[in-house]
Order: C-alpha cells, then structure tokens, then sequence
C-alpha cells in the first residue's frame, strides 16, 4: 500500500475534510493501492471549528507527524494542501520537494507569478515532479471546448475573488490554449466582469459573483454556441489525475498552463484595484 502525506496550514477545512473519501473512491476506480496516512499541520488548531490535528487524524484514521521532515521521509506521495493560504505554499514546497517525490500542491498554486516561479525553479533544482490545478479544469463540459474557440464566457462564485477566480481562470486557460495578453476588470456592485484578451484574437470573459452557479459559454470561429453548466463531478477527476500522476508522474498539462493562470490572477488583482483600465500581461 502507498501512502499520501498531507501538509496542511490548519488541517480542518473543506479539501482536507473531503480529501480522504475522494482519494478512497478514486483508488477503487483506478484500481490503485493508495491511502491518505500522514499528517502535518503549521497551525494546531482550526481557525474554522477549532478541531485540532490529533482529533482529525482519529476521525480520518491518519498519524499525526511532528514536522514536514517525518511526512516527507515516511509518505510515497505528498499532497501539500493550504487551499485558502497560498503564500505558504513556497516555505511547504521548499522543504517537501527535497525529497524528490511526486507532489501535488492545491489551488491557489502561489500568491503571485514570482512565487510561481520560484517553486518551479525548486521543482528543477531537486529533480522533483509536481503540478497544481484548480479542480474546474477537469470538468467534463470542457472537453470538447478546445477546438479554437474565438471567444468564451465563463460564471462562478465564491466567498471573494481574489481567492475563487482561480476556478474560472483555469477554465479560460485550458480552453483557450494561448498565452494571456491583458486583463480588464469591471467591478458591478457585488460582481466583477473580467475581460481576459489571449494571443491571436482570443478572448474570455469571466464573470464572478457570489450567487452565481459555474457555467461556460464557448464560442468557435465556425459553428454553434456551446452553452453548459458545470455539473460533472470535477473534484473526484481531479483526485483520480493526482493518483495516476503519482503513480506514473507526468502531469496530464504542462507548467506553462499554470503560470499562464497565475499571470491571469495576478493581473485580475490589479484589475480589481484599477476599475475598467486594462493591465497588460508580461510575456
């Protein structure tokens, strides 16, 4: 049986929480031997329900580890979680990439591209095999969506942007398959419409609210539209893609894909500080 470590800023929230089942399901479906078993955690304490880390380990059936060291060097895989606090991402992924085993490291992959970078050039540095993504990229309503659409719209929620725009990025991105030029965003009360212009003419629209269900609106160059709300079960496929690259490490993208989003987030940000000017994309 292979075993998973989860790095984790405070272990008690949502994609730790549904981890476990999900990764037992997957397994089952790949016909993979593979277990959550490890645990490490900054913060002891959840700041959500002030569940601790020993008292999540014996409700999930995991061992609690004393440092990032103990995880790394017992667990076959590492899955370095903090979903909600990116800017700890880099101090994680600069201790568990060491090891040079396959790693996962959730949404959002860093705070900004120069981070994103940096944990990249940790990943070559150590000869170690990682990828990131936001679980919206595997929703199946896309699949078929990459055959050069000349324009999409995509329709998400979230409790803020700056932290679940993420999902609607990594839509635009896989969709798209160019590179981001500049990015506009209008802020509309509660709402934020975000204009996202690509390389040869291509262009997505995000709109981001906190009422809104995810959809997606793809328009090609030759045919219909394709309208579809997002129903798939995406976060067990992006479980399924984590176990298989664990298993066999290749990432099912390339990096680029993921400092394309970054460049996406980061220029949104600014956007949300500059309403209705367009913030050009560093190539």
């Amino acid at each position: 049986m292979k075993t998973i470590g989860f790095i984790d800023y405070y272990i008690s929230e949502w994609h730790a929480n549904n981890y476990p089942a999900w990764i037992r399901k997957a397994a089952d479906n790949l016909g993979y031997e593979v277990e959550l078993k490890y645990v490490w955690a900054e913060e002891y304490v959840s700041p959500l329900d002030g569940k601790n880390t020993d008292e999540w380990c014996k409700e999930f059936g995991a061992e609690r580890c004393e440092s990032i060291r103990e995880l790394c060097e017992k667990s076959d895989y590492i899955l370095i979680l903090s979903p909600s606090n990116p800017e700890k991402h880099l101090a994680y992924a600069s201790e568990a990439l060491k090891y040079g085993k396959n790693t996962y490291i959730d949404k959002t992959f860093a705070p900004d591209v120069q981070t994103a970078q940096k944990i990249f050039d940790l990943g070559n540095e150590y000869h170690t095999k990682f990828f990131s993504s936001s679980a919206l990229r595997y929703a199946t309503e896309l699949d078929d969506m990459a055959v050069k659409p000349c324009a999409m719209v995509t329709f998400g929620n979230g409790s803020k942007v700056e932290e679940y725009i993420i999902h609607q990025i990594e839509m635009a991105v896989k969709v798209m398959q160019e590179e981001p030029v500049r990015v506009r965003v209008e802020k509309q009360a509660r709402q934020y419409v975000c204009a996202v212009d690509f390389e040869n003419e291509k262009r997505a629209t995000m709109v981001f609210s906190p009422s809104l269900p995810f959809m997606v609106i793809a328009s090609p160059a030759e045919g219909k539209h394709i309208f579809r709300k997002i129903e798939s079960e995406y976060f067990l496929l992006l479980i399924e893609d984590i176990l298989r690259f664990f298993e066999n490490g290749v990432p099912s993208f390339p990096a680029e894909e993921t400092l394309r989003v970054m460049k996406i987030r980061e220029a949104v940000i600014k956007g949300c500080k500059n309403d209705g000017e367009w913030i050009q994309i560093e190539a």
